[in-house]
């Protein structure tokens, strides 16, 4: 179960002279991202805020992750390993992670399965980045920006287009038709604050409901 602010006090912040590592997670692809630190008021402020917050060390003060960049994380859960003693942050990074400008702070950051669904994950990260930078000429950011009514007509749009090229019997057609469709579901579900991720949850509970029954 994820950390709630009353959490807090339960942990063992004695170990590390009140710091805790922290190793944040892709709550999509399950990339570990970074390892960062947290004392008390960091981890206040990432449950409160619903980002990342970590204390830095050098600079002795809390910094939020992106709070220059615009890179941050954005909070799915928090949870403590079994001695109380360290984190499991699982986020939604916005935009790359390391100040290398890689997805991860680990190894060069290539996806272990860059056509794979794993992809659907960066995806989703895209859609992010576009949507926080808004550059110019950026379809997504631009159909973002006329608001849930018109992307749920697109997703419409997509789904009857999806359904005629399969009645065609063309292939190649209905692959293409169907990518539209998930990037554009993809889209719309980030304007209501979920993602593809949190979908594939509710069929996995669904597959774990009708397997135990």
């Amino acid at each position: 179960m994820s950390l709630a602010i009353a959490d807090i006090d339960q942990l063992d912040w004695s170990k590390g002279d009140g710091l805790l590592p922290a190793v944040v997670q892709d709550a999509g692809n399950q990339a570990v991202l970074m390892l960062g630190y947290m004392n008390r008021d960091a981890l206040r402020a990432t449950l409160e805020r619903g980002r990342v917050v970590f204390f830095s060390r050098s600079r002795q003060k809390l910094w939020e992750k992106g709070e220059t960049s615009g890179h941050t994380l954005e909070l799915v859960s928090a949870v403590a390993d079994c001695d109380n003693d360290s984190l499991l942050v699982r986020a939604r990074p916005v935009g790359p992670t390391c100040h290398r400008n890689t997805p991860t702070c680990f190894g060069d950051g290539s996806p272990p399965d860059p056509d794979g669904l794993g992809f659907l994950a960066q995806l989703e990260e895209v859609i992010a980045a576009r949507i926080a930078q808004n550059p110019e000429g950026s379809y997504t950011a631009k159909l973002y920006g006329q608001g849930v009514k018109r992307m749920a007509q697109k997703v419409g749009e997509e789904g009857v287009e999806v359904a005629l090229a399969a009645q065609a019997g063309n292939e190649s057609e209905l692959v293409s038709e169907s990518a539209d469709l998930l990037f554009h579901l993809a889209l719309l579900l980030r304007a209501r604050n979920l993602t593809l991720t949190t979908v594939a949850a509710e069929l996995a509970a669904r597959h774990r409901t009708r397997t135990s029954a």
